[in-house]
Parts: structure tokens; sequence; C-alpha cells
């Protein structure tokens, strides 16, 4: 039985653009057995969550499961040494010059990096940071 299609959402990238940065995702990470997941949909779990805001529990269903790319966006956000920058920037900078070319536009951008702290009790807060891009 051949597994459906996925929905199409307003976060995800083109295949096309996936294939500028999937070496640099693929290589992130030593394996030591085989990939069992597609990272282009991985990526784009990733993607949806930052541009929905959505908590990773609700990923839906259509993406893999949340803890997989919950993981794999902490891995990817790691900061090996203070001066080198996190691959997740790296990516998606790669990703906005490269459409900002395209437009006829200087591949440099604009970033905004903001963290929102959101407090459930007296004891407990969350942090979730998101990585937004302006196309300017």
């Amino acid at each position: 039985m051949q597994k459906q299609p996925r929905k199409v959402y307003p976060s995800d990238l083109t295949k096309e653009q996936f294939e500028h940065i999937h070496k640099d995702l693929e290589n992130f990470k030593k394996r030591t057995k085989p990939r069992t997941i597609d990272l282009y949909e991985v990526f784009c779990g990733v993607l949806y969550v930052l541009k929905s805001g959505c908590q990773w529990r609700m990923l839906p269903s259509d993406f893999p499961k949340w803890r997989t790319v919950h993981e794999h966006y902490r891995q990817w956000s790691e900061r090996k040494n203070d001066d080198q920058p996190i691959l997740l920037e790296e990516v998606l900078k790669k990703i906005v010059g490269e459409v900002r070319i395209k437009h006829g536009r200087n591949k440099k951008r604009l970033w905004l990096i903001s963290t929102v702290i959101s407090g459930f009790s007296t004891n407990f807060f969350a942090t979730k940071s998101f990585v937004s891009w302006l196309l300017l």
C-alpha cells in the first residue's frame, strides 16, 4: 500500500529549495544506521511549528512524529562552539538568500529572532524561540 501524499502547508519548502540545503542537513550528524525518515518532511515539520507557533504535540499527524521533528530541531539548533552559527540559522539564510536572488534582490536579508516566554504557573515557564525572515 502506497502512502498518501501529505497536505501542502504554507510553511513548506519546495523540493527544489530543499535540494539546496539537503546536504547540509544530511551531513550534520554521523549516521550509524540507514535513515528511515524523510528529512524533507522533518524540515517542513520544523518550519510548520516555527511559522504557526503551535506546540510540538499539536504538529499535524501527516508530518513525522512530533518527537522526531522536535529532536531534529533540537540538534539543528545546537551551537557546537561559540564562534560557529547554528545549522538551522545557516540553512534558513541560504534558502532566503536564494529566493531573494531569484526575485532580483540583494542576497542580504533582515533577520528577526524573538523569544516568547509563556508562564503556565508560578513555578514553570516555557520558552520558545521563533526565527522569522523578512523579505525586504
